[in-house]
């Protein structure tokens, strides 16, 4: 795109779009799955990954927890990240809001796991196993991923960048560099280090479809 300098800047996840609305910076890169929700506040990039939802578990996984609903039949609770899809899911299962932790970042859910406050975390299967990664050693575990299904239907997870609705000629421009990675390999290669794989892909998925317009 001729862009030679791209400056960074760490926000809290339930900040990203109100952060972005208000100027403070031009695209949110943040793997933000997308929604109808958010896609009435903002403007999402073609899907740029598909993931599968998870839990992390104390290792050996005692409770055997798979699914939301076993979190409900079993009465357990759950962390999730603020502003994340997981938080909904959980709701929309049926886990009653008492039983549902919201904390500010990764670090928290792995900390509200081992110190025994819930029984579990949700997010990404990605997310994750690499937050695991950079945690070696420590006796959690993760399940296998699976799609959640709400009110009788699968709710697949794919997500995308996000820019402000008005900035149409970016977003179209980023859209036109990021469509090309998955066809000459670069988009797995950037992303194989941080627990991606060509399964990630989004495949045939667009986001008119995942924000409930197309």
């Amino acid at each position: 795109m001729g862009i030679g300098e791209v400056q960074a800047t760490t926000v809290d996840f339930n900040s990203l779009i109100p952060a972005l609305n208000a100027r403070q910076f031009d695209i949110v890169c943040a793997g933000m799955n997308i929604t109808p929700k958010r896609c009435a506040q903002a403007a999402f990039s073609i899907p740029d990954y598909s993931a599968r939802t998870a839990f992390l578990v104390p290792a050996g996984n005692p409770q055997q927890v798979r699914t939301f609903a076993d979190l409900v039949t079993k009465d357990l609770t759950v962390a999730v990240l603020s502003a994340a899809v997981e938080q909904g899911y959980a709701a929309d299962s049926g886990v009653p809001r008492r039983h549902i932790q919201v904390f500010g970042d990764q670090n928290a859910l792995l900390q509200a796991v081992t110190a025994g406050r819930t029984y579990c975390a949700s997010l990404t299967d990605i997310s994750l196993k690499w937050l695991m990664r950079q945690h070696e050693g420590v006796p959690v575990e993760v399940t296998p991923g699976f799609i959640p299904i709400i009110n009788g239907q699968p709710v697949v997870s794919a997500g995308g960048f996000v820019f402000r609705q008005a900035d149409t000629d970016l977003r179209q421009a980023f859209d036109t560099q990021l469509r090309a990675l998955p066809h000459n390999g670069r988009w797995v290669q950037i992303a194989a280090p941080f627990g991606f794989s060509a399964a990630n892909l989004p495949g045939d998925l667009t986001t008119a479809q995942l924000c409930g317009t197309g």
